[in-house]
Order: C-alpha cells, then structure tokens, then sequence
C-alpha cells in the first residue's frame, strides 16, 4: 500500500456545507477503491498566490490516503470535472505526520514558552 497526501483547493464561494460535501464524496471514492482515509483537514480559506479562475482565495482540504495508485487515478479524473474546485495535488510520501497541524492557530502553551526563552537572554 501507498501513502498519499492529497490537497485539494475549493472555490472561495463554496459553503460550509459545500465542503462537508466535497469531503464526503471523495472520501466515498476512496473507500470504494479500497482504499483507507487516515485524517482530513479543513485548513480553510487561504489566499491563492495569484488570481485562479477569477479567485484570489481558495478553500483548502487535506486528505491522508493510504491505498494504491489507481484510487488517485479515480479522484482526479473525478476532480478535473468539478466546478467546484480550482486545483488538486497529490504527493506521495514514505510516512505521514499525522501531528503536525500546518495551518492552525498555535497553541498558547508555545507562546508562552517562547516568551519565557526569549526573555531568559
């Protein structure tokens, strides 16, 4: 079995409920190509780095798969049709990192012990 990162970018009009859809349905093609979702993320709206078909945000999803090469296959034929979205990507990757929360807020905790470092010079 293959380890995936898979990020998908929706357009910035997209409701919430929208995206809860979005999610559901590829994770239903993953699983019906028997393949296993490890985590998703909702990283939320991010400015794009240049305008994408009139857009300058985008909505952005993370999924974590664990499955073979032809359930990537299945979701980006099925994402090239959807006019939803404005991008996709897949990576493949040896583990995932399933700690790291790339684009939430920090926690107070690190503040706190940065200022404490910080001050200590």
């Amino acid at each position: 079995m293959n380890l995936y990162e898979h990020t998908i970018v929706a357009r910035q009009d997209t409701s919430p409920a929208q995206v809860k859809q979005l999610t559901e349905k590829y994770s239903k093609i993953v699983e019906k190509n028997e393949g296993e979702i490890i985590q998703t993320e909702d990283w939320g709206l991010i400015n794009l780095a240049y305008i994408i078909k009139k857009n300058k945000k985008g909505i952005y999803m993370h999924f974590k798969i664990k499955g073979s090469g032809k359930i990537i296959d299945e979701l980006e034929k099925n994402e090239a049709i959807d006019k939803n979205l404005l991008r996709y990507m897949t990576v493949k990757v040896k583990k995932f990192n399933l700690e790291a929360k790339y684009f939430s807020k920090k926690d107070e905790y690190e503040k706190k012990e940065y200022k404490r470092e910080y001050n200590r010079d």
